[in-house]
């Protein structure tokens, strides 16, 4: 039963992580790209993370799989933020 999770979950973080990579390769300016690919990212590898888990041995590794999800979704967001001012100032310039 642990197995079959694992493979939906990881699959359908495969199917984010694409959907993601599709949204930036499809979308016409940078803050819909950049919308597509954070979300697409973030719940993909939450859901590889969830389905990972139920192969995890003891709570150390419950806890690292988490710490490693948080900090991408810190980091996915401060970068974020960072793309679109950049592109926000680089609109105002001829």
């Amino acid at each position: 039963m642990a197995d079959l999770a694992t493979y939906l979950l990881t699959g359908l973080g495969l199917v984010f992580f694409i959907a993601g990579t599709v949204g930036l390769v499809r979308f016409p300016d940078q803050f819909s790209r950049l919308h597509a690919l954070t979300k697409g990212d973030n719940l993909g590898l939450g859901f590889i993370a969830l389905g990972v888990a139920f192969q995890a041995e003891s709570w150390a590794q419950l806890a690292m799989l988490a710490l490693i999800w948080v900090l991408a979704l810190l980091a996915a967001g401060t970068v974020a933020q960072l793309v679109a001012r950049a592109a926000l100032t680089e609109q105002d310039k001829p």
